[in-house]
């Protein structure tokens, strides 16, 4: 079964930045859609950026626009999370998601089924 484990998160200041990490296997990285989601507290999870398998096709909420970077390492068998100018709203517990192809465009929790513990990430002034 796949396995996926956040790192990285904890305190932030407000406009720092931020970088995680997902360990994968080699296998799910390179086959898999792969995701960076969010849950703030007393909010539903929210979809933040996806990468394709086997290309570097990308899609990204709106809501986080240009701040969003995702990529992954395949020597490593890590995706990574970059995000950058923090605001006290991106105070969230951060998830790392794959799911089976096709749909690797899609954004809503729901349609993703393999996730990591999370990660929190504390952004204060």
């Amino acid at each position: 079964q796949e396995q996926l484990v956040e790192s990285g998160g904890g305190s932030v200041q407000v406009g720092g930045s931020l970088r995680l990490s997902c360990a994968a296997s080699a296998s799910t990285l390179s086959s898999y859609c792969m995701g960076w989601f969010r849950q703030a507290p007393g909010k539903a999870r929210e979809g933040l950026v996806t990468i394709f398998p086997g290309t570097e096709q990308r899609s990204t909420a709106g809501s986080v626009g240009g701040r969003v970077t995702i990529s992954r390492d395949n020597a490593k068998n890590t995706l990574y999370l970059e995000m950058d100018m923090l605001k006290p709203e991106d105070t969230a517990v951060y998830y790392c998601a794959a799911r089976p192809p096709p749909g690797c465009n899609r954004l809503a929790a729901s349609e993703w089924n393999i996730w990591g513990q999370g990660t929190q990430v504390t952004v204060s002034s």
